[in-house]
């Protein structure tokens, strides 16, 4: 199926591993992109837009802070985006469970993961077209009933709380025709990921992206992975 790519895309938390291969997938489409990195200093995406002069506009903000938020909204305003992509995220260790994690680590985690997103596509969906895609990054490992071999405990909650809040997000939103998925990209080589991961980034961040832009115009909230396969809740 020829699926036709984006003019525009908004992608929140770009710096490098998977936000950085989205942003290089949509660019090899044809697509423009507005990427976000936090902080100042030069990262794998600001090397990516010396080679893409003009298309690619990189811009900053801390999503945990909602003020950064906010300042982001007013400088692109009048902006329009046929997809609001939110990938920024954090792990953390894999054996860590309610029994020993630090609070304030566990505070970060679920800020980062799950209320930090929400808020972001609070802020800037109106930035999106009609007919356009929000999709945020969650995981496989945000599956309650997948939950068999445990593992990433402080993780897995993240995610699904993300999971559960774009549930609430979609339910007072019904009347919205934009098209909202939670996209789980698989367990891929990045820094995120480890090395001993099964995926490497061009195994799934090109199909991820596909899949992203065949819902365009579908409307309601998907649950999908890299390969469009539906992710039980």
């Amino acid at each position: 199926m020829n699926i036709s790519p984006p003019e525009s895309v908004l992608l929140i938390g770009a710096s490098k591993g998977l936000g950085l291969a989205i942003a290089a997938e949509y660019l090899s489409v044809g697509s423009s992109v507005v990427a976000t990195v936090r902080g100042d200093k030069p990262t794998p995406l600001h090397e990516l837009a010396d080679r893409e002069v003009g298309r690619l506009t990189i811009e900053h903000v801390d999503i945990t802070e909602p003020s950064q938020l906010a300042s982001l909204r007013e400088r692109l305003a009048g902006n329009l985006f046929d997809v609001l992509f939110v990938v920024a995220g954090i792990t953390n260790g894999r054996d860590e469970t309610p029994a020993n994690v630090d609070t304030d680590e566990f505070s970060q985690v679920m800020l980062t993961n799950a209320l930090s997103p929400l808020r972001t596509i609070e802020v800037l969906g109106d930035l999106v077209t009609p007919d356009g895609t929000i999709a945020i990054m969650s995981s496989g490992q945000g599956s309650v009933s997948g939950n068999e071999t445990g593992g990433f405990e402080i993780y897995r909650a993240s995610k699904s709380a993300l999971n559960q809040l774009m549930r609430s997000y979609a339910a007072r939103h019904r009347g919205d025709e934009r098209t909202l998925l939670l996209m789980a990209p698989g367990w891929v080589k990045t820094e995120l990921g480890g090395p001993d991961a099964r995926l490497e980034i061009g195994e799934s961040i090109p199909s991820l992206v596909r899949v992203v832009n065949a819902q365009r115009g579908h409307g309601g909230l998907q649950y999908l992975d890299y390969r469009g396969k539906t992710v039980a809740w």
